[in-house]
């Protein structure tokens, strides 16, 4: 089964996606009919350049001073972590000893005012102790920067000719460098635009999910006791109470060079098969990512420190094609992971080891 498996990847990148690592970049916007031909329904992202030209958020939102004068009346929620890595996996290191345990870590949330996060994403200093991101998703373009809404389209036109559909969602995203977003998939059609700076997009199609190692992580959250002073205030980490657990994508595509000896022998089949697909969406850009696409993100900031982005979410069909995606994903394939081969993967099993982590260990 596991050949099988490894055989349909090369054979959806042979008959449907190429053989490269680049994705379609179209130079203009597509027709409806084009797009919903050549992409939506052959669940195939493109680079779309000169969408947003029309957009005021195009000269506007660069300058910080412009977004703090807009929004000096708005609070804000601001994401913080200790390394920039939210919805994330985290390790633990238990006390005198050499066990560890893997966590899915979520962000301390803050609602401040806009000019103080603002601050917190753009201002670079060694003694800064959290990374912010500006990541609140559930429309918060609307929720919470509706003053500078009307700088951006309040919809993709031809999506959402294409769609038949406006979007569900519409969300603002204000980061810096330091800002990594996980090996993740989403139940939306998302059209994805960058307005300042630079995100860096690894794409890997719904036929590769065995690759991606996913499996159930206790659930945790950041949380700080001194939030007046973020900047160099210690997060750390705590279960949440009732322990649950999360399916998440175990593999890291940028480990350490120390760690990277031992993540190519954990996740073969990531390391060891085709590579990812790669995108740079620039200001001005923007990235059709189909329903169910796994997609990794890394930024790079403007001249004043930060990137912005704006996403669209269109609801995704629930046809067909997401039922043979669950079938395939329903196929155990063997794992490499020692403490998995040990152990059954039985509830009783994980919490007795989620049981033993002293809140507040954390291994960088």
């Amino acid at each position: 089964m596991e050949e099988r498996v490894e055989g349909l990847w090369s054979d959806v990148r042979e008959l449907n996606l190429g053989t490269t690592t680049e994705i379609e970049h179209l130079h203009n916007p597509p027709t409806p009919l084009c797009f919903l031909r050549d992409f939506v329904s052959q669940n195939k992202p493109c680079l779309i350049s000169n969408a947003t030209t029309h957009w005021p958020a195009l000269s506007l939102w660069p300058s910080n001073s412009y977004l703090c004068k807009a929004l000096k009346d708005s609070t804000i929620s601001l994401h913080l972590t200790p390394n920039g890595r939210a919805d994330a996996l985290t390790t633990f290191t238990l006390p005198n000893n050499k066990n560890s345990l893997t966590c899915f870590a979520s962000a301390f949330v803050k609602r401040m005012p806009f000019d103080r996060a603002l601050n917190l994403i753009a201002t670079k200093t060694e003694k800064k102790g959290t990374v912010a991101y500006m990541q609140q998703q559930n429309d918060c373009l609307l929720e919470e920067f509706g003053v500078i809404a009307g700088d951006v389209a309040a919809e993709v036109g031809w999506a959402t000719e294409a769609f038949g559909c406006s979007p569900e969602a519409a969300n603002l995203w204000i980061g810096n460098g330091e800002s990594e977003t996980w090996w993740h998939k989403d139940h939306y059609e998302n059209l994805y635009a960058v307005v300042s700076g630079e995100k860096h997009f690894l794409l890997l199609p719904p036929t590769d999910v065995h690759r991606l190692y996913v499996k159930e992580y206790p659930a945790a959250q950041y949380t700080c006791d001194d939030d007046h002073d973020l900047e160099s205030g210690e997060l750390r980490l705590e279960l949440e109470e009732p322990l649950r657990y999360i399916p998440w994508c175990s593999v890291d595509p940028y480990p350490s060079p120390e760690r990277r000896g031992r993540e190519m022998s954990l996740y073969p089949r990531y390391f060891n098969g085709p590579k990812p697909f790669e995108c740079t969406v620039k200001a001005g850009d923007m990235l059709y990512l189909p329903s169910m696409w796994f997609h990794h993100v890394r930024q790079t900031p403007d001249s004043e420190g930060k990137t912005i982005a704006v996403n669209y979410w269109y609801d995704m069909q629930f046809d067909i094609k997401y039922a043979y995606f669950y079938f395939l994903q329903s196929i155990s394939l063997p794992s490499n992971d020692p403490e998995k081969a040990q152990h059954p993967d039985t509830e009783d099993y994980k919490k007795q080891q989620v049981l033993q982590i002293p809140i507040g260990e954390q291994e960088d």
